[in-house]
């Protein structure tokens, strides 16, 4: 498979088309001559990273935004949807990432929203409209209650919904926009059993994905964008999750470096990790737990969602101290922490889950970002010295090849990928003996994830304790010297890196796993 080639037949079956787009914006050409084929039946996968092209071209297929130049298809016949209602009712929906849903209207509701079904005298006809949000949630053997308000229901079940919706409007396409990017691993195969029941019903799918692990059950096609420009489109069994990536990023990605050696001295000893659920008394959070790292170790935090890794992070970091506790040592001292200051004093520093919200400001410069942890490093007189704060973030540009054209560059304005490393610059930045990364690569590109493991790797070799908190079990297997399970707050499990498999991780991680070691 070669750059700008397609060995797929792009007639075989063709629902919907899109051939030569171009799309630009102020100052940026998104879109130079993007091509998508969707066929009946079959699932093609739109990979490329962030800035590749990707939502664009889907919001011009479902009528968000017009093309430019190019042409977009519908059964070999030239369409162009002013408004979504348009490709709607053509047959084309999507469901975005950020789900499109009234959270106090009830599911049937939200499914006929717009398109109610009346009596005689005009009045919207509840009976049959529940009854038909029954007979589709039963299509897609998902029993949910059409009256239950959508604000009650788990991620996965408002997803439920939205396919719904599109179904409801015969959808012939439907596009899906990191559909697993929120949902548990138990929510994401329920999901895969709903899109093969919509592939065996004939419908033609597009999926959005940086997690190429789930496209080996799922995907017939994979097509690849780069810089807006179509690179690939190949049937999905004829290529290799190494060769979509160095399509992606257009350059071959090779096999990963082996973790350098740890030592055998001890960075962090964290015993009886507790924290009580403050919504829910008698109940805890984190239950418990006790761990270890060492110097240059990098100890991967595994877990499904809600199993208490971030909590378990933020109670060691001091973010809980009125329901969370643990008896801490750094180095082999014996340390209070009640807050977070007392954590960052004693060498601990944690780079958070949501990366916008709590790791960064957005608004603000490169360089106030990296010192926003240690401005007292900074201080001149009681001043702030914007010569040190340009000294220490340019400093950590070139350590971790953040890619910003200066340190005054807002944060905002940096891909995915250059933002988390302003985070690791902002907590590297207080000489920390043990850095705990939450989720350090989500929401962050393919070519993006292989430059901070680089980073993870390089601070480990340099003597760092890593405590890393991952969902990715590919990411938590590649990085890690071992591995610690949790489930409902509970440590279940620990493997060394080279016994630990898929497997093995999400047998422990289940809420009946059993606790278990292996050497």
């Amino acid at each position: 498979m070669t750059s700008a080639v397609s060995t797929a037949s792009p007639t075989d079956g063709v629902v919907l088309e899109a051939r030569g787009v171009r799309k630009a914006f102020p100052g940026v050409q998104a879109l130079d001559g993007a091509r998508l084929a969707v066929r009946k039946g079959r699932l093609n996968a739109l990979l490329g990273e962030n800035g590749a092209g990707k939502s664009t071209l889907m919001n011009i297929l479902s009528g968000v935004l017009t093309a430019d130049e190019g042409d977009v298809l519908l059964d070999g016949e030239p369409v162009a949807f002013a408004t979504t209602r348009e490709a709607q009712d053509a047959g084309v929906a999507i469901i975005h990432q950020e789900l499109n849903l009234v959270g106090e209207l009830s599911v049937a509701e939200n499914i006929f929203l717009g398109r109610e079904p009346t009596g005689p005298l005009g009045l919207v006809d509840y009976a049959t409209m529940n009854r038909r949000a029954t007979e589709l949630m039963e299509r897609l053997a998902t029993p949910i209650d059409p009256r239950r308000a959508v604000r009650l229901l788990s991620v996965a079940k408002q997803q439920v919904v939205e396919i719904a919706k599109a179904i409801a409007f015969e959808s012939r396409v439907l596009i899906l926009d990191e559909p697993t990017s929120s949902l548990t691993g138990a929510e994401t195969q329920a999901l895969f059993r709903l899109i093969r029941q919509l592939k065996a019903d004939g419908v033609g799918l597009v999926y959005i994905t940086h997690r190429l692990d789930e496209l080996r059950e799922i995907a017939d096609d994979a097509t690849v964008l780069r810089d807006g420009r179509f690179v690939a489109e190949t049937p999905y069994a004829a290529t290799t999750p190494e060769k979509l990536v160095g399509l992606m990023v257009g350059r071959e990605i090779g096999a990963a470096e082996p973790l350098p050696p740890a030592s055998d001295r001890l960075a962090l000893k964290a015993r009886n990790i507790r924290l009580k659920d403050a919504d829910k008394p008698g109940h805890m959070r984190v239950d418990g737990v006790s761990l270890t790292v060492n110097r240059g170790e990098i100890v991967g935090l595994f877990g499904l969602m809600g199993a208490g890794r971030t909590e378990m992070l933020q109670t060691l970091f001091g973010l809980h101290p009125a329901h969370g506790s643990a008896e801490v040592e750094i180095d082999g001292e014996p340390i209070t922490i009640r807050t977070p200051r007392d954590a960052i004093r004693a060498g601990l520093a944690l780079a958070p889950e949501d990366r916008k919200g709590e790791g960064v400001v957005l608004g603000m410069g490169v360089g106030q970002n990296v010192s926003m942890a240690s401005l007292e490093q900074i201080m001149r007189l009681g001043l702030l010295s914007q010569a040190g704060e340009r000294r220490l973030a340019e400093g950590f540009i070139d350590r971790l090849a953040i890619k910003t054209p200066s340190v005054a560059q807002e944060v905002r304005t940096l891909s995915g990928g250059n933002q988390q490393k302003v985070v690791l610059a902002k907590w590297l930045a207080t000489g920390p003996k043990v850095l705990m990364l939450d989720e350090p690569t989500r929401g962050v590109d393919i070519g993006g994830k292989q430059e901070i493991y680089a980073v993870i790797r390089k601070l480990a070799s340099e003597g760092l304790g890593v405590l890393m908190a991952s969902s990715e079990m590919p990411e938590t297997l590649a990085l890690s010297h071992r591995v610690l399970v949790v489930s409902e707050g509970r440590l279940t499990a620990e493997f060394s890196g080279a016994e630990a498999t898929e497997e093995k991780l999400l047998t422990a991680a289940l809420p009946d796993g059993q606790p278990q070691r292996v050497a």
